[in-house]
């Protein structure tokens, strides 16, 4: 049987119900988050429940619960499930109310949702990489904001999955934002290039550790607006996010990236961060 959370209730899945009238089925008025799960145990969990916290004060709303109380909860949902590799999905509406555009009352009570779900490493893409496309970034301009508005990054990621490849990168005119569900970096001379973190992309946390741990080993991480051009004409491009990882990309709109292999920079960079994983989560076995 699988578990889930409602509101702060752990429950059989399909004892679970949702109010028609909750602001985020009908308006996406609420915030997400989700948590990388290895060998049981969250991965980066205080940066992600941070930013869920950033989040909602971005959109007016406090959260319910302590970050504490969320990361006690979730671990518990974790256990229960007895989940070993995957994901903890978490949401957070700003409740139950009338259909209005405008908010709620003062103490409408929000709505916190979160389910687990098994989901392997994708191994294959490590190691031999993955096909992007270009489309041009119709989002909103509040990027910086994990909103459960997603209507431009799924519609960009559809336009991907039709054309056979992995990920959109977007662009404003000439210049590339990040991917449809993910943040892009490129590699030119040895040095690692990304969108700088602003209101036009969300932050992310495997980009976060990405700096960290290019900080902490001598690559030069520079945060800069890139054009498409210059996209095109890097040695090594990488996808990242939570559940990507650290992914090489090796073919753009159908050209090779670079010789068409992951390169020496994002190897280095995935045995980094598999050493991060190991740190917090401990040992990974390969499949």
């Amino acid at each position: 049987m699988e578990y889930v959370i409602l509101n702060g209730e752990i429950l059989p899945r399909q004892d679970a119900r949702i109010d028609v009238e909750d602001r985020g089925y009908q308006f996406g008025d609420g915030v997400y988050e989700v948590i990388r799960i290895y060998n049981g145990k969250m991965f980066t969990v205080t940066e992600h429940l941070e930013r869920l916290e950033a989040s909602a004060e971005k959109i007016g709303m406090k959260l319910a619960w302590t970050i504490t109380e969320l990361e006690v909860l979730f671990a518990r949902l974790i256990e229960i499930n007895s989940l070993e590799t995957g994901i903890v999905y978490m949401q957070v509406t700003r409740g139950i109310s009338p259909r209005s555009h405008a908010y709620p009352p003062a103490g409408t009570a929000q709505t916190l949702v979160a389910y687990t779900r098994n989901m392997p490493r994708p191994e294959l893409n490590f190691s031999d990489g993955v096909k992007t496309i270009l489309t041009e970034d119709i989002r909103w301009l509040r990027c910086d904001i994990k909103s459960l508005n997603l209507l431009g990054n799924i519609m960009a990621k559809q336009k991907a999955a039709e054309a056979g490849c992995y990920e959109a990168i977007l662009h404003r005119g000439e210049k590339v934002t990040e991917g449809s569900s993910s943040n892009i970096f490129i590699i030119k001379d040895g040095s690692m290039y990304t969108h700088p973190a602003n209101n036009f992309i969300l932050n992310g946390i495997t980009r976060q550790t990405i700096e960290k741990l290019c900080a902490a080993h001598g690559i030069p991480f520079i945060e800069k607006e890139f054009s498409v051009a210059e996209l095109e004409d890097a040695d090594e491009v990488i996808v990242g996010s939570t559940t990507s990882e650290v992914t090489p990309v090796v073919e753009i709109e159908g050209k090779p990236v670079g010789d068409g292999k992951p390169g020496h920079v994002t190897r280095q960079l995935q045995k980094l961060f598999d050493g991060e994983i190991e740190r917090q989560c401990g040992k990974l076995v390969k499949v």
